[in-house]
């Protein structure tokens, strides 16, 4: 009889392992199914180009620069360009760096119209606050620095 009785003990505790393993299941994807839905959403907006614009303040976007594209300011912003954004907006400014190859991420093509289209102050806005994955640049480059990357960036937008 004692054996009868711990064949069922036995058999009860299976099935309470069992029940909480499907327990365990359906907790982990109650949790993981929304992350993996907001991955998948990411993902589509970035492929289909949904995400929201990135518009710098109309205040900022005013401001005018302050230095002139002459041939000093061109190569500072050249020498600037290749050390600090070439690695992901690429040496002719198409968004083909090696590190936006490697990190699988789509940085600002410079011939784009769109970009072309906006403000020097704008730019200068967005080189200053950056947004993720673009660093930003408020702390790490000077004002002239930062006015000298456009006036550069400027000449690979009409290449």
């Amino acid at each position: 009889m004692s054996k009868l009785h711990l064949s069922c003990a036995g058999g009860a505790s299976r099935i309470g392992i069992q029940w909480a393993a499907a327990r365990h299941r359906r907790v982990l994807l109650f949790l993981l199914l929304p992350a993996i839905c907001l991955w998948i959403r990411g993902v589509s907006a970035l492929a289909t180009g949904d995400e929201k614009p990135w518009l710098a303040p109309a205040a900022q976007a005013k401001v005018q620069n302050p230095i002139r594209p002459n041939e000093s300011s061109l190569a500072a912003g050249e020498k600037i360009y290749m050390k600090r954004c070439a690695a992901c907006h690429g040496k002719t400014g198409n968004g083909d760096g090696h590190d936006a190859v490697d990190l699988g991420i789509h940085p600002a093509k410079f011939s784009d119209p769109k970009l072309r289209g906006e403000s020097d102050g704008a730019l200068f806005w967005k080189i200053t606050v950056g947004k993720k994955p673009m660093p930003d640049y408020g702390n790490r480059l000077s004002k002239t620095d930062r006015w000298n990357v456009i006036n550069f960036v400027r000449t690979l937008a009409a290449r």
